[in-house]
């Protein structure tokens, strides 16, 4: 194929590889971390021994699910992805099952992702060390005002780092193989050292080996983060959609298999220790290194263990390494930030969020869901204080849960469509596509059971707690707005009625400009009758205002209401509502003038009575509320003055005074 013609036939729209693929192929910075550190438990020996057998597992699993979710973007383009999938073919609660884990996940992505990078980043900049939790908030304020601004900005902010980053790794591991051919790779600064394994480690045979293997081939399966992320952003692709997603699915498997293979493999010949608790579990001669130890030497991750071996000497390479890998452990979680809010905004059109999840900002993004998932993010950092090996053991339950069931979703799919096509070729090709998701179901939900058996002490029960949380409550929500829905349902022969008589009530504090709209306005809409109250918190204000009204001779009864301890909502709303009469056509409406402010500062030198008492009349039935505003000079279109508050001529029958 002509090279003028890839960037129609393969890069995706808004320079969606950057976007989509980012999480997938920064996993692969941290997964290596897991495995090592899983299988450094148990001894260096065993780091060594099966490494690779856990990378070869994981590889596995990854081409697996990304074949299989390539038959996804194609059934299923819409961009609705594992939610879609399975609400069509296996419920609504299958679906709203895969949304509250998708939901639970784009957070922890936001979370370990902006960990691992500070993280990362700490070994080209190690001034940030003891300070990652604050480095890691100001990150996700900083993603979060981009995202903001739009796809479009963002989606160009973070293409340089994620292509700059799969040349570092690519690179890097190009010049460590060559080494290794060579024999001029050097070993690790952590080859020093030993691993203490744990207590009873000797005696470790049979199911505990196989419970240490499988607890770090799950860890290593954070890899797979990501992958349903293109099904979820199909439209986002140029045309043809479907088949331009599939291609990014592919060139992202094949990037991050790569990169797995190639520094676990680098990993394990430059002899690379990592350890949960490196001031006990790392030794020198045989004895703990101590916290003093490493507080002076810290522990780096394996990529930037791997970027010294390699590079030796030439410190550009190591920086380069570890400023990229932070950059796209940091931007990962612009996935996130993409898909968290489209999620958000296609639960809330079905009814199982909030709607305001569903109203885009000023910059055409779903602002509403960005600030949520921004926010749930920091909560978890500030609380797990960015330590990645923590967060880690509540990351990619909520993944293989849509994983599992989109590809079971997928077999219903290619079933139902199988009982309609007639047409061989395409039958071939349903029956193919239907093994290959079989494959991936039962893949899924194996590893889902690997994970959830070796992870669920480790922290994964919040993680289940939390979607479980999240399916009720959405469950509640959906409810909520059924049964709005219902209760405002026409009748079908139902038709509007106009009230019998309406009683209205202006509400007067003082004699102002406000006031005297609103009872312009008041005597405009011609109620059967019309009076102003007023509160008597202040005899000598309160006579003042008497006077004031009869002298101006205004043609509206004022009615004063005794307060005998200075309250105003409570005598207002017992005399709304003893107006209020058998008659169900009978409306009463109450005009409240308001004054409305320029400046958000303005509003603390106020008390508000008028938004309490709104408050607590939209409450009482057959009652109505009209605020008249007033807007003063620092608000924007300020009143002039010139025929304002002037009488509005009329007749009105009086109500009792």
């Amino acid at each position: 194929m002509r090279s003028d013609r890839l960037g129609e036939t393969f890069l995706p729209k808004r320079l969606a590889l950057p976007i989509f693929a980012s999480d997938a192929l920064s996993s692969v910075a941290y997964a290596p971390d897991e495995i090592f550190l899983m299988l450094g438990l148990a001894g260096g020996a065993f780091v060594v021994t099966h490494s690779w057998q856990v990378a070869l597992a994981v590889v596995f699993v990854m081409v697996v699910v990304v074949a299989s979710y390539r038959q996804n973007v194609h059934a299923y383009p819409s961009g609705g992805g594992d939610y879609e999938v399975a609400t069509v073919n296996l419920g609504p609660k299958a679906g709203l099952t895969v949304a509250s884990a998708l939901l639970v996940d784009y957070v922890l992505t936001v979370a370990v992702s902006i960990s691992s990078g500070v993280q990362n980043a700490a070994t080209a900049i190690p001034s940030l060390r003891g300070h990652e939790v604050q480095v890691a908030i100001g990150l996700v304020v900083l993603l979060t005002a981009m995202n903001l601004r739009g796809v479009r900005e963002s989606g160009k902010a973070f293409a340089v780092p994620v292509y700059a980053f799969i040349l570092g790794i690519v690179g890097m591991g190009l010049v460590g193989v060559f080494q290794a051919v060579t024999g001029t790779l050097g070993q690790a600064e952590s080859a020093q050292y030993q691993l203490i394994p744990e207590p009873g480690h000797e005696e470790m045979v049979g199911i505990a080996t196989a419970f240490l293997l499988l607890r770090a081939f799950s860890s290593g399966c954070a890899a797979l983060t990501g992958v349903e992320a293109i099904s979820n952003g199909v439209p986002a692709f140029q045309k043809p959609k479907s088949r331009n997603a599939a291609t990014t699915l592919l060139m992202m498997g094949l990037l991050s298999i790569t990169m797995l293979s190639t520094i676990i493999g680098l990993g394990r010949a430059t002899d690379i220790k990592v350890a949960e608790r490196p001031a006990e579990q790392l030794a020198l001669n045989g004895q703990p290194v101590g916290e003093e130890y490493i507080a002076e030497h810290p522990q780096d991750t394996v990529l930037g263990q791997l970027a010294h071996a390699v590079f030796g000497n030439f410190t550009p390479g190591v920086i380069y390494v570890s400023i990229v890998t932070g950059l796209i452990l940091i931007l990962a979680a612009n996935t996130a930030f993409n898909g968290f809010p489209v999620l958000g905004s296609i639960l809330a059109k079905d009814g199982y969020l909030p709607r305001q999840l569903h109203t885009r900002g000023d910059r055409l993004a779903f602002s509403n869901g960005i600030l949520i998932l921004a926010a749930a993010a920091a909560a978890l950092i500030v609380a797990y204080q960015a330590v990645v090996t923590s967060l880690i053991q509540l990351y990619i339950v909520g993944v293989f849960v849509s994983f599992t069931l989109s590809q079971s979703g997928m077999i219903r799919h290619w079933n139902r469509h199988l009982k309609t096509e007639t047409d061989p070729k395409v039958r071939a090709r349903m029956m193919r596509s239907r093994v290959i998701n079989a494959v991936g179901a039962v893949m899924s939900g194996i590893v889902l059971l690997v994970v959830l058996i070796t992870k669920f002490q480790a922290g994964a029960r919040y993680a289940i707690l939390a979607m479980a949380v999240l399916f009720f409550l959405m469950l509640g929500i959906r409810r909520h707005y059924r049964h709005v829905a219902e209760e405002l349902k026409l009748d079908e022969d139902e038709a509007p009625m106009l009230p019998s008589r309406v009683h209205a009530i202006v509400l007067i504090s003082k004699l102002h400009k406000p006031a005297m709209r609103a009872v312009a306005y008041a005597r405009a809409t011609r109620p059967t009758f019309l009076e102003a109250i007023t509160v008597d918190v202040d005899p000598e204000d309160t006579e003042a205002l008497r006077n004031e009204w009869a002298r101006r001779d205004i043609p509206v009864p004022l009615k004063v209401l005794s307060s005998p301890y200075r309250e105003i909502t409570r005598p207002v709303i017992d005399y709304v509502r003893s107006l209020r009469t058998g008659n169900p056509r009978d409306v009463v409406i109450v005009y409240i003038p308001e004054y409305v402010l320029g400046r958000w500062y303005e509003q603390v030198l106020h008390n508000q009575s008028a938004l309490r008492l709104k408050a607590r009349l939209l409450f009482t039935p057959g009652v109505m509320v009209a605020s008249v505003p007033w807007q003063l000079r620092s608000s924007e279109g300020h009143e002039d003055d010139e025929d304002v508050g002037r009488p509005v001529v009329g007749s009105v029958r009086r109500g009792p005074s």
